[in-house]
């Protein structure tokens, strides 16, 4: 603070022999960039509606075809909640898979054990 009266009496003693008074320019600091991402406007950011959800569940549940777009859809949809969806949908699939496939792994255990394979 003190610097910044000297300033202006230094600055009004040499305008005054001038005449006139100026005062000294304000510099707004400069801010740096938030670390967070911009916003993108590549992609869409539009909520699916409880009937696309419903339209996408029916399509993702379709053997190989829905297999295919699910695929499709988790990796390059430019809709973010479209993206994010199936996304969940796929790992859902997966730990489906996975339980599917160790219920099977101990029912084949439990027959080879009594003998009946």
């Amino acid at each position: 603070m003190d610097n910044n009266n000297q300033f202006q009496q230094n600055n009004y003693q040499q305008n005054q022999n001038q005449g006139q008074y100026q005062q000294p320019q304000y510099q707004q600091p400069q801010y740096q960039q938030a670390p967070y991402q911009q916003f993108d406007p590549r992609f869409d950011y539009t909520p699916i509606t409880m009937w696309g959800y419903f339209g996408y569940e029916i399509l993702f549940a379709i053997p190989i075809v829905g297999f295919i777009c699910l695929l499709i859809f988790s990796f390059s949809a430019n809709n973010i909640n479209l993206r994010n969806f199936a996304r969940s949908y796929f790992c859902f699939l997966i730990i489906v898979l996975v339980i599917l496939g160790i219920l099977i792994a101990s029912g084949a255990f439990a027959a080879a054990s009594y003998g009946l394979l």
